[in-house]
């Protein structure tokens, strides 16, 4: 039963933050690309205030899966490479906890393009 109410919370949180992204979309003049780079920027500043991590503690997957959920794991990367390395951490921590997410983006997006060709709309 305990999981069951997990998943129905990161469910539920999950859906929020997807339901604001298409508000945004739906009644904005914001382009998708400004839309998900601030979802990048408010997990980061979220995170850096404290706040982010009590919502992971709650959703798990429903905040750490959503754009924001990035943000989060390139903050936390970044606190833990300066504890461990002092200031080069900031250069390195976000792209060390980041890394494989970002590399199956790209391996994932060169397959897609292998495949499919695009055209403008």
């Amino acid at each position: 039963m305990d999981i069951l109410v997990k998943c129905i919370w990161a469910f539920v949180v999950g859906g929020a933050l997807c339901l604001i992204g298409q508000v945004l979309i739906d009644y904005t003049k914001l382009t998708p690309a400004r839309i998900l780079v601030s979802y990048v920027v408010a997990g980061v500043a979220l995170t850096g205030i404290g706040v982010y991590d009590y919502l992971v503690d709650f959703a798990g997957a429903g905040a750490t899966v959503p754009l924001t959920g990035f943000g989060y794991s390139l903050a936390k990367g970044v606190e833990e490479a300066i504890a461990k390395y002092g200031v080069v951490g900031i250069l390195s921590g976000g792209l060390t906890a980041t890394a494989a997410g970002i590399a199956a983006a790209i391996f994932f997006g060169f397959i897609m393009a292998l495949f499919f060709k695009s055209d403008d709309k």
